[in-house]
């Protein structure tokens, strides 16, 4: 038998939970998963997945709740109220700028 070694990791429940539940479907052990991530790790010299944040897309009024799209309109009104308006040339610019749309 291989040399083996315990790894004890404090997780949230349902997220241990879950995980498990999906790993049993695919008919493999808990143990079975962290020694796959384990070897990628080792095969990739890094995680197995890109760590880092999703690119920011705007949303689309039709994507927000009540509360989210009255606290846009709200803005919107106060940038009126301050004079902060922008043409639709520097709207476009923005937005090419920032989302690349």
């Amino acid at each position: 038998m291989a040399n083996t070694s315990a790894v004890y990791a404090r997780i949230d429940t349902d997220l241990k939970e879950n995980a498990e539940n999906i790993l049993a479907q695919l008919g493999i052990s808990p143990s079975s998963a962290i020694q796959m991530l384990y070897s990628q790790i080792i095969l990739r010299r890094g995680m197995p997945f890109d760590l880092r944040l999703p690119i920011a897309r705007p949303t689309a009024i039709g994507g927000m709740s009540h509360k989210e799209l009255d606290a846009e309109l709200v803005k919107g009104i106060e940038s009126l109220k301050s004079g902060e308006t922008y043409t639709a040339e520097e709207v476009d610019a923005m937005l090419e700028e920032e989302f690349g749309i």
